[in-house]
Formats: C-alpha cells, structure tokens, sequence
C-alpha cells in the first residue's frame, strides 16, 4: 500500500487554553508596535501587565482593535513583559525604529496586515539582528486564501519572519483581523523555553477558533510556502507546524531555514557565546594563553547546548590572531541544530 506523505505532523496533543490575563512565564520580551487611544507615539513603554497596558495607552475604540487587543492576547499568552509603542501620525517605521533600539526584545508583532508595513518591519528586525539585538516577527493577513498567504510569504521571505493563517475567530464565530493570530502565536513562542522544541500543537489562549479548516493538501502548500497553518482541535486553537517564510535563496528553493526552530536555537546558541566571551574577556590580552581559555570556553558553551538537546553535534573550534589586525581574535565553529519531532510513521507486520 502506497502512502501518501503530507507536510500535516502525526502526533497531536490537548491543551487546556487559560483566561488569565496577568501572565508571566515567557522567558522572552515581546515588542509591540500598534495604534492606541492614548500614548506618546514612538516612545517604547515596557509593560508587566494587561491592566498597566491599559493605563498607558487606553482602550481601543470599538470596531478599531490596536494596542490594547494585542496586548491582551499578548499576556493571556504567557508575556511577562511588553515594549510597547505607539504607532503616531508618521506611521509604523519611526515606531519600529524605536523598537529596534530596544535590546532586550526578540519577538515582534505589530497591528498592521499591509504587505509595505509588514516589509517595512521585516527591514527592522532584520538589521537589529545583524546589530546583536536577535529576534523575529509575527505577522498575519486579514480574510487571506492558501493562495493568498503563501504569495505574501514569498514576498517577505525571511528566517524572521512567522506569516500565520487562517485568521482566528471569537466566540460568536466572527473572523477577527490577522493580528489576533499572529499575538497569539508570537506569545506562545516568546514563552517556550527550549528552542528545540516545535510549536506544533501548543494552545493559543484568547482565540476561540479558526476561519477555516485546511485540508492535508492546504497544510503541505502552506507549510512549503512559508506560512504557519493554524487549526482548532477542541475547542483550542494551535500552530500545526511553526514556519518562517525563508523558503529560497537567491531565487532558489531552499528549506534550510524553513523550521522555525532553526532561527530560534541559532538565537540561543550565538548569544549565549557571545555574552559568556564577553563577561570573561573584556580585559584581556591577545596571547596563546587567552586564544586556548576563548576556546575552551566556547567547548563548555556548546556542550552546555549538546547535553539540553538543543544542539545535535559540534564540530572542531579553532582560535586564532587576525592576520589584519593584531588585536582581533578569530573563533570559527559549527554546530548542527537539534530537529523537532514532526512526523512518526508506523509500518505493522501482520500475521494472520
């Protein structure tokens, strides 16, 4: 019998969604960029809680979900803590510029589905990433087909960027705007604690279900094309799979960076060598003495990350004076991430 193989994980799981709006156990910050009732615009405001984000930038008005909507879904999410800041009259990029010098946040969402605004914030945490300051954003579209998403995917097309769908409905059935998925979601990944760990199956809290249910075909074109499928299993609605719309490079197809948990454990891993080096090296002299103590330190780093299974292996790490520049060292290493458990195929023998 021949199988038909889908990109729809095997294993599922119940969860029991919370309504507790003080949350508190994301060990990530979440950014926030949306228009408000109040606020100054473009100042970054960190919040720990619900009623404090009310306080701060009002309630939305009715029938114009923004801040307040976000970060309610933010901290029934789990968010122990909020930058947050309004969108003024210049529009979203002088707020995202605000967040970007921010340096504790790696996770983004914002209230916009416009393709220009979505790029505009892909811009800003692209290049806070490449300035040390590593995070991704989470965005979604408002009433958007397979079609639909999978295009504005491949027009964002990178690691840090999660696009979800379909979007969420509340408990009378009405479709809510995309950035009630894409809140939920981005606290949900903003509270997992190990990297290597998929999103598949975790419960969203604060959405009562899904616009529509994919088929196994909707889910594998959504999966290849860059999109984090949601569905309601329930009563509770999740991620299937956790996608980020890298889907080429260079105009070619490539998955290496289609797993949202390589974007993340590549987040953990780096950093956590960088500060280690950083904390013990920051007066130090460019000797053989301190290059083998460099090095040594990134072993500990990364068996550190091999023993929590959050790497799979790492190969050889080499220390050496900048042939440029005498007072730069050079510290080259490879790893191989740690892959989620998506699929799990049974073949059974029997005898009759």
């Amino acid at each position: 019998m021949k199988n038909t193989i889908h990109e729809r994980p095997g294993v599922y799981s119940s969860y029991d969604a919370s309504a507790v709006v003080r949350g508190g156990r994301a060990v990530r910050v979440i950014g926030v960029a949306a228009k408000s009732a109040a606020g100054t615009p473009n100042v970054p405001v960190t919040l720990t809680s619900y009623e404090a984000g009310l306080s701060a930038f009002g309630e939305d008005e009715s029938g114009t979900p923004g801040m307040s909507a976000l970060l309610r879904l933010l901290f029934l999410g789990g968010a122990s803590a909020v930058a947050a800041v309004a969108v003024g009259e210049e529009g979203y990029e002088p707020a995202f510029a605000a967040l970007q010098g921010v340096e504790d946040v790696q996770v983004v969402v914002c209230d916009s589905g416009e393709l220009t605004v979505q790029q505009a914030l892909r811009e800003s945490v692209e290049a806070a990433s490449a300035a040390r300051r590593e995070r991704l954003a989470v965005v979604g579209m408002d009433g958007a087909s397979v079609t639909e998403l999978t295009g504005r995917a491949k027009a964002l097309n990178s690691e840090r960027m999660v696009l979800v769908g379909p979007d969420a409905v509340d408990a009378s059935g009405k479709a809510l705007p995309g950035m009630f998925a894409a809140a939920a979601a981005a606290a949900a990944i903003a509270a997992a604690r190990d990297p290597a760990v998929p999103l598949n199956g975790t419960a969203l809290p604060g959405l009562a279900g899904v616009s529509e249910r994919y088929s196994d075909s909707d889910v594998d074109l959504l999966v290849q094309g860059g999109v984090t499928p949601l569905e309601a299993v329930s009563g509770v609605v999740s991620p299937i799979r956790g996608i980020t719309t890298r889907t080429t490079t260079g105009g070619v197809q490539d998955a290496a960076w289609r797993e949202l948990t390589t974007t993340l454990i590549v987040d953990d891993v780096i950093p956590s060598i960088r500060r280690s080096l950083r904390s013990r090296f920051s007066r130090a002299k460019n000797t053989v003495q301190t290059r083998g103590a460099i090095r040594s330190q990134v072993i500990v780093e990364l068996e550190n990350k091999l023993r929590a299974e959050v790497i799979d292996s790492y190969g050889d790490v080499a220390v050496s004076i900048s042939p440029e520049d005498p007072a730069v060292c050079l510290v080259e290493f490879s790893f191989a991430v740690a892959h989620g458990l998506n699929q799990i195929y049974l073949t059974a023998h029997i005898t009759i």
